[in-house]
């Protein structure tokens, strides 16, 4: 059996590490430049490579495509490889055909990445033998290969879901579907929204589907996607059927087990973080883990990075790191955690946004704009009448100098810039940290 990967990324050197130990003729092709840790991984285990560009005779005589989930439908050699009819598949299902692990995976277009982290969090409290995996930690496929667990947390994109089939997730948990990605879906929601749908592909009675059951769009799907798992939807009040729910500052669930917790223990802020201490509930009880364990864990989880991350004061004004907002629907979240007066950066690769699920929070919350992009022409096109000052910048260090001479004591700078990070940087953590720093910087002229 010959296996290809398709991009030299964590998902794809993992697959292909993974495959050679499994007996495969293995090759891997990038069409960018393999990274140094990559090229590394590959000499190291003798597997060939190349990079710059796909030799299409090296891979179109694969059996199998592991594709990574950054690489579009409509790249040319993926177009190839689906003209021949080789199979592509995620690097999550090939991995997962050689485990026998718990799977607890979590999708949703928002809070994934807090959910995710949160569960690990107090999947290690218990003492379960866990690994992080799928969007955030280690490959998955990398781990099976050379440091195999009892149990895997993994986040799932949509991209991701596209391309499993067999995989059986124990523990499904779907958060929130909204409109993202749709560059990548044609345009078309309900693509997007059959994607997140997959993740309850395969589960049976014995396994757990847990949902959010107020989504405008999952309680409706329910009818159109066979479910074989058995499911705990959670909602923000008391519903039918609900087995989760906020009461009297109350966090109270019914199943997979009985449990209650005062919403004031618990670490993180914003009622989208009680949706999501819920799902992490939810899923850690379902795996097993002690009531006490899962309190504690709610109680002292540190949030993650670049998710309304709490950055610095600069003249009295209070900087928050949300890069990871890359949709709209995020963004609203932020704003409606935020209590004052807001600077708000917005900016970078538009993945066919629909700007108006947030012009009235805008207009509400805050009292400048800053865009941060190489190109922001349609973001003034759309808030040009909001009322409000706008500043356009093209780089990080003139975007924060922006945002310091429009704030004031009491007020919150908040980076939740709705769109990708690709037209400037190298990703959501770059632009976050990037913007950390300098923000740590103008604080310390500031504090001078």
């Amino acid at each position: 059996m010959r296996l290809v990967a398709l991009g030299a990324g964590e998902s794809g050197v993992g697959a292909a590490i993974l495959a050679k130990k499994e007996g495969y003729d293995v090759f891997v092709s990038d069409a960018g430049t393999i990274s140094e840790k990559y090229r590394t991984l590959l000499t190291q285990h003798d597997i060939p490579f190349e990079d710059g560009g796909h030799t299409e005779s090296l891979v179109l005589n694969a059996d199998e495509i592991v594709k990574s989930p950054g690489i579009p439908e409509d790249a040319p050699m993926v177009k190839a490889v689906r003209e021949k009819g080789i199979p592509i598949v995620s690097e999550i299902e090939f991995a997962a055909r050689y485990t026998d692990a718990k799977m607890i995976c979590i999708t949703g277009s928002n809070g994934k990445t807090t959910t995710t982290s949160w569960i690990f969090h107090i999947m290690k409290k218990a003492g379960t033998d866990v690994g992080l995996a799928g969007n955030i930690g280690r490959s998955l496929a990398l781990q099976v290969a050379e440091d195999p667990h009892a149990c895997y947390v993994i986040e799932l994109s949509s991209f991701q879901l596209d391309d499993m089939f067999d995989f059986r997730a124990d523990i499904a948990v779907l958060l929130n579907i909204t409109p993202d990605h749709l560059d990548r879906y044609n345009f078309e929601l309900q693509n997007y929204v059959d994607s997140k749908m997959r993740i309850t592909r395969n589960q049976r009675p014995s396994d757990s589907f847990i949902y959010w059951q107020n989504d405008d769009h999952v309680p409706e799907e329910l009818h159109r996607h066979p479910i074989g798992g058995t499911p705990s939807p959670f909602s923000d009040a008391p519903e039918d059927g609900s087995k989760g729910f906020i009461q009297d500052g109350v966090m109270r669930l019914s199943a997979p087990a009985e449990f209650e917790m005062p919403v004031a223990d618990i670490s993180l802020i914003g009622r989208h973080n009680l949706r999501n201490a819920m799902a992490a509930a939810m899923a850690c009880l379902a795996a097993g883990v002690p009531a006490s364990i899962v309190r504690e864990g709610l109680a002292d989880f540190p949030g993650v990075p670049h998710r309304l991350e709490k950055v610095c004061t600069v003249g009295g004004a209070f900087f928050i790191n949300d890069s990871k907002a890359t949709n709209v629907d995020a963004c609203r979240v932020a704003l409606e955690a935020v209590a004052a007066p807001v600077i708000l950066i917005l900016g970078g690769k538009d993945k066919g946004n629909d700007y108006s699920a947030i012009m009235d929070l805008v207009k509400e919350k805050c009292k400048a704009l800053v865009f941060l992009g190489a190109d922001n022409s349609k973001l003034q096109a759309v808030f040009k009448d909001c009322g409000l000052p706008i500043c356009d910048t093209d780089s990080i260090s003139r975007c924060v100098f922006a945002c310091c001479a429009l704030s004031r004591p009491g007020d919150t700078v908040l980076l939740s810039p709705c769109c990708a990070s690709f037209d400037l940087f190298n990703g959501m953590a770059e632009r976050g940290n990037l913007f950390k720093e300098w923000a740590h910087r103008m604080k310390q002229i500031a504090d001078a």
